[in-house]
Order: structure tokens, then sequence, then C-alpha cells
């Protein structure tokens, strides 16, 4: 599940000629990774001491055109680091942080409504998924600060899924834009995360009238075990831009995405129905290793990577641009925040 791209890093952007960027009474300059790509837009500092919040605050409909088009943008140099203006960044750019609900990894509160990113262990990939797509509702915006970059590796990768969606092959697509995908997923206190975990209460009912409102089936199995399944389309239509993207967890949550050795100890531990995350098409039927394939291969085909710099924000639309972690050496911290919550009923 190696995560590799031949493109060049962020690191040599200073090659490309800047553009300034009017905004207020503050100026920044617009860089692109490499010539051709529009994936992330960096926005630099001219002069140290720029506060990127007054900035924001007086560009916001510029941040928000900018995501748009382009999916993600990198702040760089602006030496925001601590949870309390990063959240503040947030609220300035996207209205209020929200809370992290139904959750699928494992993360830590730091302050407010700001996380560590995901805790997995340090040696594993992440593969690339956007937040809570296998949700009834998801965060339009999804934010990233770095307070220390790991020593080696640990980069977010990320891909416009606007372009995933153009690679999968077209029967695939097909087959998944009739169907659907189905999430079968099992809580239990012994391996992942609980359902009080996930749900954020300890209160059954509560947990209960959840899955009804969000169009789960649900099941209670040897008291405190929780098995919900869910169908949900597999591709969206971005409510401002109206691109077709390929916006779902089918390949993320199968098993056959996980690490070899993870794999086989969950295989040998529990049944296919037991397994604490399994996709299907949405008729319930198994999902065929080749299309896994060609859908992993699409998301890998259109990774991003770029080595993190304290300081760092990057701001992502979580409808066209996926994420995901490569394996690090060394202490990493990075802060996450999640902004304007968004349903096919919006």
């Amino acid at each position: 599940m190696t995560t590799s791209t031949s493109k060049p890093s962020l690191g040599k952007i200073g090659a490309i000629q800047p553009r300034k960027i009017v905004a207020g009474q503050s100026l920044v300059r617009e860089s692109s990774p490499w010539p051709g790509q529009k994936l992330p837009m960096v926005l630099e500092t001219w002069t140290p001491g720029v506060d990127l919040l007054a900035w924001a605050r007086e560009s916001r409909g510029f941040i928000e055109q900018s995501l748009s088009e382009h999916g993600g943008i990198l702040f760089r140099g602006f030496g925001l680091q601590s949870p309390a203006s990063f959240e503040a960044f947030i609220n300035v750019v996207s209205g209020e942080a929200l809370e992290y609900r139904e959750r699928s990894s494992p993360r830590s509160a730091v302050a407010g409504n700001i996380y560590t990113s995901t805790e997995h262990p340090p040696d594993q990939h992440i593969f690339l998924h956007n937040e809570n797509s296998y949700a009834g509702t998801w965060p339009m915006k999804i934010f990233f600060c770095c307070v220390t970059a790991a020593q080696q590796g640990g980069e977010t990768p990320i891909c416009d899924v606007r372009r995933v969606y153009q690679r999968i092959p077209a029967g695939v697509r097909e087959r998944f834009e009739q169907k659907g995908v189905m999430y079968v997923r099992n809580f239990s206190d012994h391996i992942g995360l609980s359902w009080r975990t996930v749900f954020q209460t300890e209160d059954r009912s509560k947990v209960e009238q959840y899955c009804q409102n969000a169009g789960y089936e649900f099941e209670w199995h040897d008291s405190n075990r929780l098995r919900t399944r869910r169908v949900a389309p597999a591709v969206a239509m971005h409510p401002h831009t109206g691109d077709r993207v390929w916006f779902n967890h089918a390949a993320f949550f199968h098993i056959s995405t996980l690490e070899p050795a993870v794999r086989d100890a969950l295989r040998a531990q529990f049944t296919e129905e037991d397994l604490p995350n399994q996709t299907y098409y949405g008729n319930n039927s198994p999902i065929e290793d080749a299309v896994l394939d060609a859908i992993r291969d699409a998301y890998r085909a259109e990774t991003i990577m770029f080595p993190w710099q304290p300081g760092d924000v990057l701001a992502l639309d979580n409808m066209l641009v996926a994420h995901g972690r490569t394996p690090y050496v060394g202490p990493r911290k990075i802060l996450v925040g999640m902004a304007t919550p968004h349903n096919k009923h919006n």
C-alpha cells in the first residue's frame, strides 16, 4: 500500500515566479508547486510578521474562491502553531470549528474543537480518503497545522478526487453509481473504536436515535457490541462547483487496503461479518479485487506530497481533495480541525 509520486516537492517552489496578491492591507505571494499543477495553491508572506488571521478576515472571499478552484491551499511562513490560533483561523475562514463526530480513527482533543491527527502507529500508511464520506453528514472543509514535522516521512499526501473520478475506469464508476457502497462497521471494546468513542455518548438509546436519523441499520450483540450498516452513494456532486467527485470510503474501509500484517491478523481473529470495517456494493455483494485495485491505483496516480514545515497550515475542500498519511520517524505533531457541516439535504 505504498504511496509514491514522481512529481517534484514543494521544496522547489522558489524556482517558480511568484505573483503578488493584494488583499486588505497585506501582501502575500502565490506560488505553484510545479508548472501546470494547481494543487495545492501555495500562499506565502512577502515579509515576516504578517498576521494570518487579519489577512484571512479581509480575504475570505478570495480563500473560498481559491479552495473551489484548487481544492487546497498551503499557507506557509505565517508561523501559526498554537491550537488556539489555529482554531481562530478556522473560525475566521469557515465559521465555527466542528466537534469530531461519528469517528473512524483515534484522535485526541487538544483544545476546543482542535484534535491530533490520526494516532495510528507511525510505521503504517493511512490510505487517502475524504473525511467522513461514509457518514450522512461531513465537513466541507478540513484543516491541518504543523506544530512538529517528523524527522523522516510523515507527509500528508493529497489528491483531487475530481481527477480520481475521471481516472477510475468508466465501467467501475457506473457500477458504483448504480449500486452505491455499503459500509458495515462493528464496534467493540476490544479492537478499533468503541461505540462510546465513535458516537461520543454512553447512552445506547442516543446511539440508536442517531442511527435511525442517519439511515443506518443497527443491531446489538453480546450486550455491548454494535454492528451498523449503511448504503450510501459512491459518487457525489459538489454543491458549489457542480463537479462530480469520487466521494466514499469504499477502498479505505475495505480490509484488502490494510497493511498485510494487520489484514492477516484481522482475518485470523474475525469472521467476515465481524470485521471492524468492511465495504460491499450497495446490494451487499462483494467488491471484486480487480475493482479495488483500480480504485487504489487511481488514488495513487493522482497523489501529491510535500514535506511539512513547522507553522504550515493546509486548508482542504473536503469534497474535492482526499488526504492520507505516510509512515514517519521521530516526533510528529499535526493538528486537525474541521468546519462547515454538509449533507445531501443541504
